[in-house]
């Protein structure tokens, strides 16, 4: 009896505040979706709060999984400002980064959608302000008919009830979330904070201990804000030397917006990671993004448009997503206005298989199928629109 395929899958989350188990619990539900679609077999348990053990049978296959969260929400959380004026701090330090600079006319040549997002949480709060100025004008006219010093005590009590009513149901409309993002992307311009390269050292010594178990693959997965985080962390894992013979090691990333960091002044350390992962010939790197996620930079090649991919470049394996051929066209219309969501896609369940390619990009039959990601992707080439053009004003590497 042939042993079931063993994967390790270290997964990086995107800037969540959220703990690990809301993906156990995303992993479990989409999963049993695809495998009513695909005809998998798949299996979750919990193996810890930050873990899940998946047993699957993917291909005719069985396989045995362990999914890990590398979490960072501690971190996260800590940089959300609590305060009511918090939110325009932040918007002062992305206007000066991006807007100033010129950064954001340069992101434009790419990709529009993610320039949006940034654009969004900027001129929503924006709104929100007009909107509690609007509402302290007219307390402070009532007010006024009593006695000047009313009209002030109304209007500024109106103008914060109002600021904080929008904070309040900022969960729906991801304003003040946002800002807390790119802020923090931008707070040491481009350098990773020691709290994320403390985090990354921790990383490294749980990849080395699964290279260490001699599954037949150790995959590292970044999602979002977490694909740069996994480039940095599979790049330290090789500066430190090749994994263990017979040890194989994959990078995955989903939904990447690299490029807003990598053109940052002071992200020389991403930089460096980038132009290693693209040169080197011993870590598969598929990267899969789809140009119906707003809130990526599709098909974008980051070291090549970062401007710091070697001669000959290898990686990464740019390949679309193609959500207008793995949704359904009332899948596509739930999601058209739900962007977030659809940012998540990457992460569930599809609800078409595109006739004829048994390479299209399946999440679970990635991470819990019987083939490592380079015998799954190995042969597709790059998709036709893929992005090289280099729009990085600063390209020097190193810390």
């Amino acid at each position: 009896m042939t042993a079931p395929f063993r994967r390790r899958v270290l997964y990086i989350p995107g800037y969540d505040p959220f703990p690990a188990r809301r993906y156990r619990e995303l992993y479990r539900t989409e999963g049993a979706r695809q495998a009513a679609l695909s005809g998998h077999v798949i299996a979750v348990a919990g193996a810890g709060p930050d873990a899940w053990d998946v047993t699957a049978r993917i291909e005719g296959q069985d396989v045995t999984a362990r999914v890990e969260v590398l979490g960072w929400s501690d971190i996260v959380r800590a940089s959300m400002g609590r305060g009511l004026w918090s939110p325009w701090l932040d918007l002062a330090r992305v206007v000066r980064a991006y807007v100033l600079t010129g950064t954001l006319r340069r992101l434009m040549r790419l990709r529009w959608g993610p320039v949006l997002a940034g654009l969004y949480p900027a001129l929503g709060l924006v709104g929100q302000g007009i909107v509690a100025l609007v509402a302290g004008v007219i307390a402070w006219d009532l007010g006024a008919r009593v006695h000047p010093a009313a009209g002030w005590v109304l209007a500024l009590a109106a103008a914060l009830a109002v600021l904080e009513a929008f904070r309040r149901i900022d969960g729906r409309i991801f304003v003040h979330y946002l800002l807390h993002d790119f802020a923090f992307t931008v707070s040491d311009g481009g350098a990773y904070p020691a709290a994320v390269e403390a985090r990354l050292a921790d990383w490294r010594a749980q990849v080395a201990a699964a290279l260490e178990d001699r599954p037949d693959e150790v995959l590292v997965v970044g999602h979002s804000s977490g694909a740069h985080l996994a480039v940095s962390l599979v790049a330290d894992v090789l500066r430190g030397g090749d994994p263990p013979e017979g040890a194989v090691l994959s990078l995955l990333t989903l939904g990447q917006a690299i490029p807003m960091v990598s053109v940052l002044p002071r992200a020389g350390r991403l930089r460096g990671d980038l132009a290693l992962m693209a040169g080197q010939d011993v870590v598969p790197w598929v990267d899969v993004s789809a140009p119906g996620d707003g809130c990526s930079f599709a098909l974008c090649d980051p070291p090549a448009v970062t401007g710091v991919a070697p001669p000959g470049a290898r990686w990464p394996l740019v390949l679309s997503a193609a959500f207008s051929h793995t949704l359904s066209d009332g899948a596509r219309a739930r999601m058209r206005w739900r962007f977030f969501r659809r940012h998540f896609q990457y992460l569930c369940a599809f609800d078409r298989l595109p006739p004829g390619d048994p390479a299209a990009y399946d999440y679970f039959a990635v991470t819990a199928g019987p083939r490592t990601l380079w015998d799954r992707f190995g042969a597709r080439r790059p998709s036709p629109g893929r992005i090289t053009r280099v729009v990085s004003r600063h390209r020097d590497v190193g810390s």
